[in-house]
Order: C-alpha cells, then structure tokens, then sequence
C-alpha cells in the first residue's frame, strides 16, 4: 500500500539514493522521484499494483501535477505502465521479461568483468575486497536464519558486483549496467531466494578470480550465478 512508506526512509534507500545523487543537495521533486522509484524497487510497491494520485500525494508529499510528471519519467524506465486515462501502476513481472533483463545483465557485467579485471589496480581491489567482506558478513546472518537485514543484503549484493566492473573505464557501460540491475533487483526483492552457501561460494570464487585477474573463470562464475539465481526464481512459482 502507498501508504506505507510516507515515514521514514530505510537505510538501504539512504545508501542508494546517496549514491545516485548528482551534488550534496536535491531537489524536493528530485527526492521524491527516489522515494518512489526505491518503493518499486525494493518492492514495497507491489507489480501491478495501481499507483493513485490522490493517495500517493499524501504519502510522498508532492502535488499531484509533480506526481504525474515523475511517474512518466519513471515509465521511460520500463518500471511503470501508463495505462493512458486510466493513470499509472507498477509494471507487472513475468518470467520471460526477468530472463530477457538476466540475459541483458550477463551481456554487461561479462563485458564489464573483463576490462575491470584487465584495468583494475590496487584501489580497485580494495573496493572488491570490502564489498565482498561485507557481503560476506551478511550472507553469514542470512544463513543462521536471520531475514531482518534482507535489503542490506541486497544492497552489499549490489555494492560487490558493482565493484568487480568499476574499473571497466566505461561511463556508459557502468550507467546502462546500474539501470538493468536495478530491474534485476526488483525481481529479487519479490522472490526473496537466498541459495544458501551456494550463492555465497559463488561470491568467493568471483573474488578470487578477480584478484587472480582471470577474467575467463569470473565470467564463466558470473553465468552461472545469474542464471541459477533466475531459475530457482521461477521454480518457486513467484512470477509465471
């Protein structure tokens, strides 16, 4: 429900929207776009659920004629459907759209692994390094049982493949990258699938390969991650 997120932001949000910022400060607008476009992402605003303008003013603190002009920018993202007169809601999931935009990941982050790994210097594999023992701790929690982090996961999850590619020396790469992700992440955050040991001996055997600077092995890795990742999503039956 819209209104649900009207309080305060999580820290995953903070971490995302921090990130995504241009200078230190944004516009009121600017703000709101990331609040609802992180509810999207992080599923607190379901697939296909209707967005309504009044309730979202409310909840969001924008005037209807901003909320209207940020929700169609948002539809240029592919991550909500104008309905025409009917207005906007969140765009549904489905299996075959999460294994075109998994294909479509594969396609840049293999690119990207490769020239990282053949650019990458000492900083680079600090920032691999520390995103890794991050997740690392958080795959640990998530393996006790512990569902209470489940964003932070995915935001150290995000955080580390981000980093593997970051010295691909591509702007273009990294922004178009960072987009497919991101709709990647939503299917994520509405199956919940953690694969146990399996996805976190993956993330091992990434970072080796990347310290190693096997690009070879990390794509290869990488392909399998992803796609098992897909599969065990669609098997749980959460998008058809």
């Amino acid at each position: 429900m819209v209104e649900a997120y009207s309080g305060e932001m999580s820290s995953l949000q903070d971490y995302v929207e921090t990130e995504a910022q241009a200078g230190p400060k944004e516009s009121v607008g600017e703000a709101t776009y990331r609040r609802i476009r992180n509810d999207i992402l992080f599923g607190r605003l379901a697939p296909g659920e209707k967005l309504r303008l009044e309730r979202m003013k409310d909840a969001y603190g924008a005037s209807i004629s901003t909320l209207r002009e940020l929700l169609t920018r948002l539809t240029s993202e592919g991550i909500i459907v104008a309905e025409g007169l009917r207005g906007f809601q969140v765009a549904p999931i489905s299996a075959t759209d999460l294994r075109e935009v998994a294909d479509m990941r594969l396609l840049l982050e293999c690119h990207g692994l490769k020239a990282s790994l053949q650019n990458g210097e000492l900083e680079w594999e600090g920032r691999v390094v520390a995103a890794h023992h991050k997740l690392s701790l958080l795959e640990k929690r998530m393996a006790e049982g512990d569902r209470s982090q489940t964003e932070m996961w995915k935001r150290y999850d995000r955080e580390f493949h981000h980093a593997l590619i970051s010295a691909c020396d591509s702007t273009a790469l990294l922004e178009t990258h960072a987009s497919i992700y991101d709709k990647y992440l939503r299917y994520q955050m509405v199956a919940v699938i953690y694969r146990g040991d399996v996805a976190a001996s993956e993330h091992r055997d990434l970072l080796q390969a990347a310290l190693a600077r096997d690009w070879p092995t990390a794509q290869a890795v990488l392909v399998r991650h992803v796609q098992a990742s897909v599969e065990d999503t669609v098997a749980a039956g959460k998008v058809v």
